[in-house]
């Protein structure tokens, strides 16, 4: 389960993402990057970011810690800014919470990471369907002398249309990976190598803890999903379904 925090302070808006995430103060004395529930991306954008950080982290590839940062509503009441205003007070309890590292800065190539963590990070978004980690958004910062993985939210495209779960599933499944304008590409190992190297690492019972840590407050049911428990089983199921079928998106790239 991710770590409980709760917000004491919000601090700024960090207006380079789309959902204007938020920097916040939170009562362990840590300082978050906060995405909230209230953004119009939705909450199945937070349940990428945790599903594919916690993987990323059972693969020991450098992400920020994750925590849950409840929202006192009262914090609005202080901002001046209405765009933000009326983001927080969308946005009470729950929201997901990215320590923030200070001093990184955005990678621009120059300092790259070795073969084998530029690897892994090919391997995750390859295995996850993330398009998200080209030049245009790189997704990455360098922090400590190590390239961390970032915004992990358009990972997972599957469930934004769960209503028709059975071909979207298949799909998912199946679905290649060009890692051509991948911004790390050029600096990694093949990426059969890194498959080879990391994918038994993700068991069942791995990716299975890596689903509950998701809050359930997050999770949407569908139809066909009617209850929590339904969507959790899916989740692991196309992770585990992805991670037997490699050859059907790993293709070319292998």
């Amino acid at each position: 389960m991710l770590e409980p925090v709760t917000a004491v302070r919000y601090v700024a808006p960090l207006r380079e993402g789309g959902s204007l995430p938020g920097l916040v103060e939170a009562d362990d004395l840590g300082t978050y990057v906060v995405k909230f529930t209230g953004a119009g991306q939705g909450r199945k954008v937070l349940v990428a970011e945790v599903l594919v950080g916690e993987v990323a982290r059972r693969l020991d590839i450098p992400t920020p810690r994750l925590a849950v940062v409840d929202l006192p509503s009262a914090i609005a009441r202080y901002e001046a800014d209405e765009e933000v205003q009326d983001l927080l007070t969308a946005s009470p309890g729950r929201n997901l919470g990215v320590d923030f590292l200070p001093g990184a800065f955005g990678y621009d190539g120059t300092r790259p990471p070795s073969a084998q963590d530029a690897g892994a990070i090919l391997w995750l978004d390859a295995y996850t369907a993330n398009v998200d980690r080209t030049w245009a958004n790189p997704n990455l910062l360098v922090w400590h002398g190590r390239t961390w993985a970032i915004d992990h939210g358009a990972a997972l495209w599957f469930h934004h249309s769960w209503p028709s779960r059975p071909p979207d599933a298949a799909r998912f499944v199946a679905q290649p990976f060009d890692p051509s304008g991948h911004v790390l590409a050029p600096v990694a190992e093949p990426l059969r190598t890194a498959h080879d190297r990391l994918a038994s690492r993700l068991t069942d019972d791995v990716l299975a803890a890596v689903v509950e840590a998701v809050p359930q407050d997050w999770l949407e049911t569908t139809t066909s999903l009617p209850t929590l428990e339904d969507v959790r089983h899916a989740y692991v199921e196309h992770l585990r379904e992805r991670l037997a079928a490699p050859e059907a998106w790993l293709g070319s790239a292998s």
